[in-house]
């Protein structure tokens, strides 16, 4: 644990009793495997919207759950009432469903030898986010609004500036002996601004800006402006006209595409067979200059920690290297499924079968910058927003509606929106020609500016 975390010794020793005490009960229930999840959690946001506090919100919440199993039987419930007789209200009524449901031969518990957590610092938890008096925290929103607003004359309104805070601590114990803890902490602060015409015509954008501790968040004057430069270069903004050029995705943009691939390799998606990637395992999907890795190890990482959603301790996956499709993303029970072994990739609320999440996901950068990779393109069109759905995870089909800014002469010409981006995943994948350098993470999933050929920009 970082030094400057600040402990409550004798809360951190409460919960943990407490998840191994409903473990406990569970067990003398009758049940053959139990788990408990006991999350705390602080929350603090705040909005400014033209200089005035629209919203202000601070809230704590403290809630359990708890999964118990008969043999292949198995059900779960959670509570945020932790007295006496509401713990026991929810391991009864867990103890009382899981007699009644269905078998399943690929449920239950990770096996003793899996189990297990990091040690040393991850770097997760920071009590400075906070440290900041309340009227300091709406300082910040509105430092970051100001800095917007005074940009340029033609930022005639605001969607708001505003400061996010919050701290977590998770608790997790099962019946195999397993306890393991961990605090998280973020905060965020962003600007909406509005750019407006002389005919009228309005335009928005935003930035922010997201860290783990208070001394790593950009200054809320450096977030207003890119906000506002953002903004401005939307305004006029015309449909291009249909062609098939070079499409550059804005890292904000391009981690959609990982999202896409992170569906495809995801356990749930593959054993269902509603993935165009099930079955691929060792074949080439990419070109030779992509590799997706997942890593759950990184510290400061916002999807960084020492175990998974079952206690197993997170870990390194290549998921494409050079193209090739190396690893699922898995859980104990989507591995059960396929015969494979689990990711450490489990992620999990209070209740029910845990899902599957990314560690800190991202496609490794290359070498140009993004400027350098844009200098290379006569005709293209740099894409910053999606709108709507539009992909088709079992077909590959891809077509999302689209705004950016069109490329000419390997520069920026003029902003473009009204257009659509089509094309398939399966072909889409060996078509990311080019991947810069400026990989930054601004959540568990991050990629670099990518380009990308062969799709086809629908307009005019």
């Amino acid at each position: 644990m970082p030094e400057t975390q600040v402990e409550t010794p004798k809360l951190e020793t409460d919960l943990r009793e407490v998840a191994q005490d409903i473990v406990g009960r569970a067990m003398a229930g009758g049940a053959t495997s139990a788990e408990c999840v006991v999350r705390e959690g602080d929350e603090f946001s705040t909005l400014v919207r033209l200089g005035q506090v629209e919203t202000l919100k601070e809230s704590g919440s403290k809630s359990i759950g708890v999964r118990v199993f008969f043999g292949q039987r198995a059900a779960s419930t959670y509570s945020s009432d932790f007295s006496r007789e509401g713990l026991n209200r929810m391991v009864k009524s867990a103890l009382e469903l899981a007699r009644i449901t269905s078998e399943d031969p690929f449920g239950g518990i990770p096996e003793v030898s899996q189990l297990g957590q990091l040690t040393g610092d991850l770097d997760l938890y920071h009590e400075d986010v906070y440290s900041l008096p309340g009227a300091d925290r709406i300082d910040y929103a509105r430092r970051a609004e100001k800095a917007a607003l005074d940009f340029d004359p033609r930022i005639k309104n605001s969607e708001g500036g505003s400061f996010d805070a919050a701290t977590g601590h998770r608790v997790l114990a099962n019946s195999h002996g397993f306890v393991g803890e961990y605090r998280r902490s973020y905060c965020s602060l962003a600007a909406v601004p509005i750019a407006q015409t002389e005919a009228g015509a309005m335009q928005r954008d935003y930035w922010y800006s997201v860290a783990r501790t208070l001394k790593k968040l950009d200054p809320p004057e450096q977030v207003g402006k890119i906000a506002a430069e953002r903004t401005l270069r939307r305004l006029g903004a015309r449909k291009a006209r249909t062609a098939q050029v070079p499409i550059v995705f804005d890292p904000m943009v391009a981690t959609s595409i990982l999202e896409h691939i992170f569906e495809g390799i995801n356990g749930d998606s593959v054993y269902r067979g509603a993935s165009f990637l099930a079955g691929k395992l060792g074949q080439k999907i990419a070109g030779d200059n992509v590799t997706v890795i997942d890593d759950g190890t990184m510290p400061g990482g916002f999807g960084t920690s020492p175990f998974d959603g079952e206690g197993i301790p997170t870990r390194r996956t290549v998921v494409i290297e050079k193209g090739v499709l190396k690893s699922y993303l898995l859980n104990t029970y989507t591995a059960k499924k396929l015969g494979l072994q689990t990711t450490a990739n489990a992620a999990r609320g209070l209740a029910g079968t845990p899902g599957i999440g990314p560690g800190n996901y991202f496609l490794q950068p290359g070498a140009k910058t993004p400027k350098e990779l844009i200098a290379g393109i006569k005709e293209g069109l740099y894409v910053t927003e999606f709108l709507g759905q539009g992909v088709n995870l079992v077909t590959g089909d891809y077509s999302r509606g689209a705004s950016g800014l069109w490329i000419s002469g390997g520069e920026f010409a003029y902003p473009v929106e009204e257009i659509t981006v089509a094309g398939n995943l399966k072909n889409l994948f060996f078509n990311i020609s080019e991947i810069a350098n400026d990989l930054e993470f601004r959540g568990s999933v991050a990629a670099p500016t990518i380009r990308i050929d062969g799709l086809t920009v629908g307009g005019e």
